[in-house]
């Protein structure tokens, strides 16, 4: 299994993280992609995938942080991508939510790491909180073609449009909570477009919801897309797998 967004840099793991690490070996994660939010996590990130071989970074400003995003912040982000274990720009994107930064910056943030990511040839990874429409405009005039809605809480109709355009769309613990919205999406959309994440420390899964999330807990996701599509966890793993490697340009 391949956690396609995990925040291991996040101070909730400092005293323990090799271990963290260790318990997702063993559950059979060969794969985590540590995605930064603001600049220090995204440095960090790139430090820990610099360290550990099954480790790979994500590099980015969240629109809670949209208001730090100049110049030198982009410049910085452009220098961190020449590590060759940067596979992606993110966390970026909307949050209409929280709103700690203003629409319009978070608008223009989200447009110009968009824009840096075009111009390095890589992925992005998509924040989308009580935003969809407004992301899903700035995907289309964008011409985004390649990336993940991360943590999808959108409708089926989203999904579809960002399916349209060539995304991916990621379940992460919630997709346990039960519901049928993500049900229906589970189902509905090309197999060839799932992947599965964790947003840890954030978002435990059923059985350990409300307890602190870390990457071997990407199997119970697995498990319940497996059981929401009739097939095994073998099946959704290798597809999920495959998925993640083909849009992260992953190692074999």
């Amino acid at each position: 299994m391949i956690d396609t967004h995990a925040h291991l840099s996040s101070s909730k793991y400092r005293g323990d993280l090799p271990a963290v690490l260790k318990r997702a070996r063993m559950a059979g994660v060969v794969a985590i992609i540590s995605v930064g939010y603001d600049m220090p996590s995204s440095e960090a990130s790139v430090r820990l995938a610099d360290l550990e071989e099954d480790v790979f970074a994500a590099v980015g400003i969240h629109p809670h942080d949209a208001r730090k995003l100049d110049e030198e912040a982009l410049a910085k982000l452009e220098e961190l991508c020449q590590h060759p274990k940067v596979v992606a720009i993110g966390e970026i994107g909307l949050d209409f939510y929280r709103n700690l930064s203003p629409r319009k910056i978070q608008e223009k943030a989200f447009r110009d790491q968009i824009r840096l990511a075009r111009q390095l040839d890589l992925p992005i990874i998509v924040h989308d909180r009580d935003a969809h429409s407004k992301v899903i405009e700035i995907l289309r005039s964008e011409k985004v073609s390649n990336g993940v809605m991360h943590c999808f809480s959108g409708d089926l109709n989203v999904a579809r449009q960002a399916v349209a355009m060539g995304l991916y769309i990621s379940f992460a613990g919630p997709v346990t909570y039960g519901g049928k919205k993500a049900a229906q999406i589970v189902r509905r959309i090309p197999e060839d477009r799932l992947l599965v994440e964790t947003d840890c420390p954030y978002l435990a899964p059923v059985p350990h919801r409300g307890k602190r999330n870390e990457p071997a807990y990407v199997r119970f996701v697995a498990e319940r897309l497996a059981d929401l599509l009739g097939k095994s966890l073998e099946e959704v793993d290798a597809i999920t797998d495959a998925n993640a490697r083909r849009l992260f340009n992953l190692p074999a």
